[in-house]
């Protein structure tokens, strides 16, 4: 078994593509440089937009290690290492106020970053059970051949002319079945 040796100082930990003009933040000075200098003011600007010490910690936290990971991409011709990670935290603290304003009350870390990271989840399968189950206890309510066309037409989202090829029937009457079940659909009660 390999033993682990520690770091020397300076020594690199962050992503193996990190440059001479990197933010240093792969090094471990210049990690310690930015807490000591830059974590406070990090903190602070995340709580007064946030308003919740948990969800500002959580903010600093991704702030430093979105910068870690693209330490390679800081350009300081375009500004300090500060004005990089207030940049990076901005655009954090706009998409966590983008979901606490989406569902207010509702999201927690974990749901943040899934969502800002764009893998948002589906709808919950109860409630798609419902719907199923809605439209048919509705469609019950339908003769035979309108239900069908229905079916077809609106559910499966399928042609007036293929509906008609598979069921041998002019493409009018399958339009006029049609037109005839979603007026009786709707005049149905929700309760039907």
């Amino acid at each position: 078994m390999r033993s682990l040796r520690p770091l020397a100082d300076g020594a690199g930990t962050g992503p193996l593509t990190c440059a001479t003009d990197c933010a240093r933040l792969c090094t471990d000075s210049g990690l310690s440089d930015v807490l000591t200098s830059d974590k406070a003011l990090l903190h602070w600007r995340a709580l007064r937009r946030l308003g919740d010490t948990g969800l500002a910690e959580h903010a600093v936290q991704e702030t430093l290690l979105r910068a870690w990971k693209a330490c390679a991409s800081y350009d300081p011709a375009r500004g300090s290492v500060r004005t990089w990670l207030l940049t990076i935290e901005r655009n954090i603290l706009t998409d966590i106020s983008r979901v606490r304003t989406a569902r207010p009350g509702d999201a927690n870390w974990d749901e943040i970053t899934d969502i800002a990271e764009g893998r948002c989840a589906g709808p919950d399968f109860t409630d798609r059970l419902a719907d199923g189950l809605l439209v048919s206890e509705l469609l019950a309510h339908l003769p035979g051949p309108q239900r069908d066309a229905v079916v077809q037409v609106i559910l499966r989202d399928r042609a007036y002319q293929d509906v008609a090829a598979d069921l041998g029937i002019p493409v009018g009457t399958v339009k006029t079945r049609v037109h005839y079940a979603l007026r009786s659909l709707r005049r149905l009660p929700l309760s039907a």
